[in-house]
């Protein structure tokens, strides 16, 4: 079983990269993580650190408890349980704020394009650095970990638009297939759009239609090879 990890080494979780789980802290606080399971020390040069999946789990129970409080439990949140305030995550759909909707003004609008972009950007990074062979074609584990937020981030960085109060866009939700989720759009050209953007991410959507409704759906999957 993971140790927990102590109250400083908390804190080296806690600030570590949204998406890529990069880690900044001492020599001995980033192996005693690597002890614990909560890290890893990738082989190739700089040979950062970063969290495995552990680590992530524990990092998105939110911020560190103060001493006098009670010891976390022992297991954490689904892999796709939504990041606490604060921490970046792409937009599945369906939000109800305002800014999710695509209400908020220019402004607003210009800072999550670069927010989304920093998220892209950070996400290919940790593929290279993570899948065995180096490509950034190919989703990582991080993502097969996180399905429903990494289809949403490949969508949202390929400038589609996700559904919100004011707004039909994408809807990205889990499943119950090991590795897929459905992405939901308003009508056929939408659809098409969605799956044209995860296929250039590296997964592999289908379209299916539910028995019932005759809804059509993307059935989407992080490609392997």
């Amino acid at each position: 079983m993971t140790r927990p990890p102590t109250a400083a080494q908390r804190r080296v979780v806690d600030a570590a990269d949204p998406v890529t789980g990069r880690l900044r802290g001492t020599e001995a606080q980033l192996a005693a993580l690597v002890a614990r399971g909560l890290a890893f020390r990738h082989p190739r040069p700089p040979h950062d650190h970063f969290l495995t999946p552990a680590g992530h789990r524990i990092r998105e129970t939110g911020p560190a408890p103060a001493a006098s409080a009670p010891p976390p439990a022992a297991s954490g949140p689904p892999a796709d349980t939504p990041p606490p305030a604060g921490v970046f995550a792409a937009r599945v759909g369906g939000e109800e704020d305002e800014e999710a909707a695509g209400t908020a003004g220019a402004s607003d609008g210009a800072a999550r394009a670069r927010e989304v972009h920093s998220a892209w950007q950070g996400l290919l990074e940790l593929r290279r650095m993570t899948n065995p062979d180096g490509t950034v074609e190919r989703p990582c584990g991080w993502e097969r970990a996180h399905l429903v937020r990494a289809a949403a981030l490949a969508l949202e960085a390929a400038g589609l638009r996700p559904a919100g109060a004011a707004a039909d866009g994408y809807r990205v939700r889990a499943t119950p297939q090991p590795e897929a989720v459905a992405v939901y759009a308003p009508d056929a050209e939408p659809l098409a759009a969605c799956a044209a953007a995860l296929e250039r991410a590296g997964w592999q959507p289908g379209v299916c239609t539910e028995p019932r409704t005759r809804v059509r759906y993307l059935l989407a999957s992080p490609r392997r090879v």
